[in-house]
């Protein structure tokens, strides 16, 4: 990815190529199961009959172009804060005094843990609420996550991603914003 000037935002759109998509289809076909203690469960880690149900599921059920359709009905964008790339959806509520609101997914998670939620947000009287409860909305992957890029050097803990996520949010246009997160999240939005 190049390098963009550091203050500006640039439109992204998930594409991942099917080449990629073919590659992790036949490296779940030729996964090698190890042996397994009987009547372990959990003890010695993720049981085998688990993770066959899993790549399973992944190989032969999940739809990723799906899940990559619905995550590019939001507008996206990426920009870099503090020498980092960083990817966010910016969704606009119709309500034009809406209050911005920053969303911060947790650890091991994504934007995807927003999907639901997100038009209830943004356009809360579309769904029997009131106009007046509408936010703008802004869901960034944390560095190293999701669609951002690896963080550019070590450091990256909650302060300082709260700083990175206060500037994104000032390039937005934004001087006020709520802030909400789960799990490691809440300690970024903090």
């Amino acid at each position: 990815m190049t390098s963009p000037q550091a203050d500006s935002v640039h439109p992204f759109r998930i594409d991942i190529p099917q080449a990629d998509l073919d590659d992790l289809h036949a490296r779940l076909d030729r996964t090698r199961w190890p042996d397994e203690l009987s009547g372990t469960g959990w003890a010695y880690g993720v049981p085998a009959d688990y993770l066959r149900e899993l790549v399973r599921y992944w190989r032969h059920t999940y739809d990723w172009r799906a899940a990559e359709a619905e995550l590019n009905a939001w507008p996206q964008f990426t920009t870099v804060i503090d020498g980092s790339t960083v990817h966010f959806a910016h969704i606009r509520s119709p309500e034009p005094d809406a209050t911005p609101l920053i969303l911060t997914h947790g650890w091991p998670g994504s934007i995807v843990e927003f999907l639901d939620i997100v038009g209830l947000l943004t356009d809360p009287a579309a769904h029997g609420g009131d106009p007046a409860d509408a936010f703008h909305v802004v869901v960034p992957s944390v560095p190293g996550f999701g669609l951002s890029g690896p963080p550019a050097d070590t450091g990256w803990e909650a302060g300082r991603i709260a700083d990175a996520w206060a500037e994104l949010m000032t390039r937005l246009g934004y001087d006020r914003f709520g802030a909400q997160g789960g799990d490691w999240g809440s300690a970024i939005s903090r």
